[in-house]
C-alpha cells in the first residue's frame, strides 16, 4: 500500500508543533520515518527516543537522504536548532505528536474500527477478521504486528477515506494504562479479546494483572458498540462485567453466544466444524489448519453476524488468499516439508501446533522448538509442559536456545519413564544456528514433517528460509 500524504497544515493543528526553518505551509510529507536509514525524499522524520538509543543524533542522516523536515522535541532543538541540516517541527514530545496526528486522521475518518487484542492469536485474528468484513465493504488492515504506541498511530495513517473499516491489532502487555492509550488513539467500535495467557509475564507479574490491562480495550467501547469476548477463557469471560456496550461470547462451551461443536481438524486440509449461532446451525469447513482455527474464526463470524452479514457473506472471506495467519506449510530439504510457526511461541499455541503435527501423515515427525520467553515464574513449568507433550506426538525433538533445554529435558525423563513416541533429542545453543541447519539438512528426508517453532526474539524464520530447498 501507498503511504498518504500527510499535510504539513494537518500536523501543526493536531500537534501545535513550531517550525524552525524554511518550509512552504502547503508542503505534504509522503510519510512519517522513523528509522533515518529508510527515509525517503519527501518524508518526515520523527526522531523518537528509545531505550537503546536516541534517534536526535541520526537527524543529519535523514536530512541526507532526503527528508524534507525532522520532527524533534524541545530540549533538543534548543541546542541543536540552529546547526540543523533541515527545517525542523518543534514539539514537547514526538511520540505523543504522532499519537496525536493519528488521533487527529482518526476522527476525520467515517469507519469502524476493530481493536483486537489477546496474549496468542492477535495477528491472525486480525487477519482472518479483515478478510471476512472485506467481503462487505473496503477494508483495512495493520500491516504484521504494528500494535505498538508508536505502529498503531503509524497504522492510523495508511487509512483511506474510501475503507468502510480498519481492523487493528493492539498490544498492551507490558505496563497498566498502555491499551487504554492505544483505545485513546484509535477509538474503536468493535473490541476482541482473544485469550489471556502467562505471555509477558515478567513485566507483568501475575496473569491477573495481564487480564487487566487486556480489559482496559474493552473499558474504552462506546455504548454503541460491540465486545467480542472469548468465553472459554474465564479470566476474559470476566471482562464482560467491564463492557457498556453489546457482547458477543465465542468458543467451544455451549454455554456461548457464537460456538462450535464437531470439530474435526484434518490437517493441512483445514478444519470441519458445526456452527452454533442465533436462530441457526450451520455446517462448515475452514481452510484454516490446526485445531486453533475455530478460536480464528468464530470471532469474524461474530462480528460479521452482529453487522448483519449472513453467514454465506461471511464465509468467502476465509477463503481469502490475502490472510496471512502465521502458520505456514512450505517445502523442506530432501523431500521433507516444513511447518512454519516461528512467528512466537507460549504454551498453548505450541501445543496447538504440535497438535496440527500429530495430525499429520508423516514419514517422521520433527519438532523443532525454540525458548519460550518471557514467562515470569512459570518459565520451567510452561517448558516442561510442552516437553511432555511432545513425548506423545514427535519422533525427533531439536530445542533451540538455553530455555528450550527444559523442553528436551523433561521429553528425555518421560520418555525414559513412560516410552511414548519420541526415540531421539537434540540440543542446540543459539550460537549454532548454522550447526542446526547442517543437522536439519543432513537427516530429513522424503515423507518427514517437521515443525518449526519459538519465540520472536530467536528469528527462528532465519531457518526456515536457510532450509527451503532453493536456499540449499
Amino acid at each position: 500500500m501507498s503511504p498518504r500524504p500527510i499535510p504539513l497544515s494537518e500536523i501543526l493543528v493536531a500537534t501545535g508543533a513550531r517550525i524552525h526553518g524554511p518550509i512552504a505551509h502547503d508542503t505534504q510529507f509522503r510519510w512519517i520515518e522513523r528509522d533515518s536509514r529508510a527515509v525517503q525524499p519527501g518524508d518526515l522524520f520523527i526522531a523518537v527516543a528509545g531505550e537503546r538509543f536516541d534517534a536526535h543524533a541520526f537527524v543529519a542522516g535523514a536530512a541526507a537522504n532526503g527528508a524534507t523536515a525532522a520532527l524533534v522535541k524541545t530540549t533538543w532543538a534548543q541546542d541543536n536548532a540552529g546547526s540543523a541540516p533541515l527545517p525542523l517541527l518543534i514539539v514537547d514530545d514526538p511520540v505523543n505528536a504522532l499519537q496525536q496526528i493519528a488521533s487527529y486522521r482518526r476522527d476525520s475518518l467515517n469507519l469502524t474500527v476493530v481493536g483486537i487484542t489477546g496474549s496468542i492469536g492477535k495477528t491472525s485474528t486480525k487477519e482472518v477478521v479483515a478478510a471476512v468484513l472485506g467481503r462487505k465493504q473496503p477494508t483495512y488492515r495493520s500491516p504484521g504486528n504494528m500494535n505498538s504506541e508508536i505502529g498503531l498511530p503509524l497504522s492510523l495513517l495508511e487509512i483511506e477515506p474510501t475503507d468502510a473499516y480498519a481492523v487493528l491489532e493492539m498490544g498492551g502487555a507490558y505496563a497498566f494504562g498502555e491499551l487504554a492509550l492505544l483505545a485513546t488513539i484509535a477509538k474503536p467500535d468493535i473490541g476482541v479479546v482473544t485469550n489471556v495467557h502467562p505471555v509477558h509475564l515478567e513485566r507483568m507479574g501475575t496473569i491477573e494483572n495481564i487480564a487487566l490491562t487486556k480489559m482496559e480495550l474493552i473499558e474504552a467501547l462506546p455504548s454503541a458498540g460491540l465486545a467480542v469476548l472469548n468465553g472459554d477463557d474465564p479470566r476474559v469471560l470476566a471482562m464482560a462485567d467491564a463492557a457498556g456496550c453489546d457482547i458477543l461470547t465465542y468458543g467451544l462451551q455451549p454455554t456461548n453466544d457464537i460456538w462450535a461443536s464437531d470439530v474435526q481438524t484434518n490437517g493441512v486440509r483445514g478444519t470441519t466444524l458445526r456452527l452454533q449461532m442465533p436462530g441457526e446451525v450451520v455446517h462448515l469447513k475452514l481452510p484454516i489448519a490446526g485445531a486453533h482455527s475455530p478460536y480464528l474464526a468464530l470471532p469474524a463470524i461474530a462480528i460479521g453476524h452482529w453487522l448483519g452479514m449472513h453467514i454465506s457473506e461471511i464465509m468467502p472471506g476465509f477463503n481469502d488468499p490475502g490472510i496471512q495467519v502465521r502458520l505456514l506449510v512450505v517445502d523442506g530439504p530432501n523431500g521433507s516439508t516444513m511447518i512454519d510457526d516461528t512467528y512466537n511461541a507460549s504454551a498453548p499455541s505450541v501445543l496447538s501446533a504440535l497438535g496440527l503435527l500429530e495430525e499429520m501423515s508423516a514419514g517422521r515427525r520433527i519438532a523443532v522448538l525454540g525458548d519460550m520467553r518471557e514467562l515470569g515464574e512459570e518459565t520451567e513449568e510452561q517448558h516442561r509442559l510442552v516437553g511432555r507433550r511432545a513425548t506423545e506426538v514427535v519422533d525427533e525433538l531439536i530445542t533451540f536456545g538455553p530455555l528450550a533445554t527444559l523442553i528436551a529435558e523433561e521429553a528425555g525423563e518421560r520418555a525414559t519413564e513412560s516410552g511414548g513416541r519420541i526415540h531421539a533429542i537434540h540440543s542446540f545453543g543459539l550460537e549454532e544456528r548454522d550447526d542446526l541447519v547442517a543437522f536439519l539438512r543432513e537427516t530429513s528426508g522424503p515423507g518427514d514433517i517437521v515443525l518449526l517453532k519459538g519465540s520472536r526474539g530467536l528469528e527462528m524464520e532465519r531457518i526456515v528460509e536457510a532450509l527451503k530447498p532453493e536456499r540449499a
